[in-house]
């Protein structure tokens, strides 16, 4: 159903971009709203002069008004490089940002959807992870200024719920990947991606046995836009792909779809990386009826398609 108004935060991210062409496909009057840290104007380029479309750069720390019927709350750095780069920042995106968007819907009665993490599970106890899991954060490692930004994001949204009647909906999104990553983000599927079409050394951190699972974007897109439409569930609710493959495989898969003769390095092992991640998706197949569609070698295929076109506009292509 569409005509309704949505505000984008984080619009010009990877995911977001996404979500905003979804939307205004769905023909919805969307307003992009971001401060440009880690998102480009180039993921959006294509809406710029569109009826229907509204960009404006700011920052979710500060308070934000417009009449809206939907609010997706995806502001905030998801990759380590980039989270890492500014904790306190990060904080302060993930916490005031998730503030004045919950105001803003107490404001003017719209759904507020928080686009929350798999890291709120840490580094997990219980495999696959199931939303009933509280989690194995360490809240003062490198990595606690993202995990506990968005577990007390989390915290927030439930209180505006029960304290205030505002209408929420909570996703915890599993690695994801596709076109607009950022070359810089420092992910493993980029990372992976653009060393095979350069011609240089993958390299794998540790002895390559952590697990993971990866998700194409679309299919994110399609869980988020389920979550928002879906009456009377709050979540939270996980949206991942439950195949878990080692990173040691991922890195050979992406030798293979690249066709790339870079060897495979291994580095020192990270701290407090978690050793192993996957979705448990049997709330989100019953509430929603959601699946991923896309299976994780057609994404990879995918996601290389679009860096080595990038590579490529740049005069940087394989062996570069």
């Amino acid at each position: 159903m569409g005509g309704r108004r949505v505000l984008v935060t984080g619009g010009a991210g990877f995911v977001g971009s996404h979500l905003v062409d979804r939307l205004l496909r769905d023909g919805h009057d969307v307003i992009c709203l971001d401060n440009l840290r880690t998102g480009s104007r180039r993921n959006i380029a294509h809406h710029e002069g569109e009826r229907r479309f509204l960009f404006v750069e700011r920052d979710v720390q500060s308070p934000f008004f417009a009449p809206v019927d939907w609010i997706f709350n995806l502001a905030c750095p998801a990759s380590p490089v980039h989270y890492q780069s500014d904790p306190v920042d990060t904080v302060r995106t993930s916490v005031l940002g998730m503030i004045h968007m919950l105001d803003l819907a107490k404001q003017t009665g719209a759904r507020v959807l928080q686009a929350s993490t798999s890291e709120v599970y840490g580094d997990p106890l219980e495999h696959p992870q199931t939303e009933s899991y509280w989690g194995n954060v360490n809240p003062i490692s490198r990595r606690g200024c993202y995990d506990e930004g968005k577990r007390c994001a989390e915290t927030l949204a439930f209180d505006y719920h029960r304290g205030f009647g505002v209408d929420i909906r909570v996703v915890r999104i599993f690695n994801t990947h596709g076109p607009r990553m950022a070359r810089d983000d420092g992910r493993v599927v980029s990372n992976f991606v653009l060393q095979a079409l350069m011609g240089r050394p993958l390299t794998v951190y540790g002895d390559g046995t952590l697990t993971r699972s990866f998700q194409y974007v679309d299919d994110l897109v399609e869980g988020m836009m389920r979550m928002m439409e879906t009456e009377d569930f709050t979540g939270p609710v996980n949206l991942g792909n439950p195949d878990e493959i080692t990173i040691l495989e991922l890195a050979q898969r992406v030798l293979r779809i690249t066709g790339s003769r870079s060897e495979i390095r291994h580095l020192p092992a990270v701290d407090h990386d978690p050793q192993q991640r996957r979705a448990d998706i049997t709330l989100a197949r019953q509430r929603l009826g959601w699946s991923p569609k896309v299976a994780t070698d057609a994404g990879l295929e995918r996601t290389v398609a679009w860096f080595r076109n990038e590579l490529a506009a740049d005069g940087r292509g394989e062996g570069a």
